[in-house]
């Protein structure tokens, strides 16, 4: 096997809570430009009609975004927002990941055989957690990875100042916009990525069709990517929409759903759905691979601290 073999001793909630963060930091430097790429995508067209935003799309496709952001903006543009993405990953990720298993845990009161229902429950939970936690974050890295538009004025050109002026300008509230269908999403997503991996992987293992090492987490994580983003596209591009939208634009975050669905059709809920895949799969992948090999690597660190010469 490559990499670090798994250890006897389990990994310990610190060294999950570290390594989650460390291994979704890792995974967004690599996948960030299909990220912003599917913010593009699901954002174009919204003030138009199908007809109109089809005739005047300026962004075709996941490699045709990347070309034209590249040419007309320049390679920067890619990483707009970068910055936030990783605020909101370390604080993001290290609690809807990193928790799962503690949280499964108590759900199961210690045992070792969850069933589907305590893995949903432990995935909504530490799903919405770590939105209460990483909102603002949030909110200015879609602002970042929408308004970088050749000839458009910037809103925004730093990301202190992006806080500062999201604050100013629209008050408390205005850094928590989006709240309602993030906690939506992610909830989603945590249920669909975790339990997804979850399951696969203890299926894989339990069938002896793989062992636990990286050929097995490669696939696990593969199929999450592709379940979350089935599941969780159209509240993506809702969340996307309505957090990048001007003060007083939409009411409601479902009023923002309401006028996609009359203005756009019911195809605009999966608007970037290739992105999104392409992104969230090669991101699970990626973090999924990291985090196991990280987890080994911290528990291999600390049991050669404690052993003794």
């Amino acid at each position: 096997m490559v990499g670090f073999k798994a250890t006897d001793v389990p990994p310990t909630a610190t060294v999950k809570f570290l390594g989650a963060g460390t291994a979704a930091c890792i995974a967004d430097l690599i996948t960030f430009p299909l990220d912003t790429a599917k913010v593009r995508l699901q954002i174009q067209g919204e003030r138009q009609g199908p007809m109109q935003a089809a005739a005047s799309a300026q962004y075709r496709g996941v490699l045709g975004t990347i070309l034209t952001m590249v040419r007309t903006e320049g390679p920067r543009s890619l990483y707009s927002g970068l910055v936030a993405g990783l605020q909101r990953q370390m604080s993001f990720a290290s609690v809807r990941i990193g928790l799962y298993d503690s949280v499964k845990q108590f759900y199961t009161k210690g045992s070792e055989h969850a069933g589907i229902g305590s893995r949903l429950l432990a995935g909504s939970t530490t799903g919405a957690l770590a939105v209460a936690v990483a909102q603002p974050t949030d909110v200015v890295k879609v602002r970042f990875q929408a308004q970088a538009r050749a000839g458009a004025a910037r809103r925004y050109q730093s990301t202190v100042e992006a806080y500062k002026t999201i604050a100013r300008e629209e008050g408390f509230r205005g850094l928590w916009k989006g709240t309602s269908p993030n906690v939506a999403r992610n909830a989603i997503v945590n249920c669909a990525e975790l339990v997804t991996y979850d399951l696969i992987k203890d299926t894989l293992l339990k069938a002896h069709l793989m062992t636990d090492d990286l050929p097995c987490h490669f696939a696990s994580a593969f199929g999450a990517g592709f379940c979350t983003t089935v599941i969780a596209s159209p509240v993506d591009v809702v969340k996307t929409r309505y957090m990048n939208s001007a003060l007083g634009q939409y009411s409601s975050a479902g009023h923002c759903a309401l006028t996609m669905l009359q203005k756009e059709g019911p195809q605009a809920f999966y608007k970037g759905f290739m992105p999104s895949f392409l992104r969230l799969g090669s991101w699970n992948v990626v973090m999924f691979v990291t985090y196991e090999q990280l987890k080994r690597a911290l528990m291999a660190a600390r049991a050669s601290r404690e052993a003794p010469f």
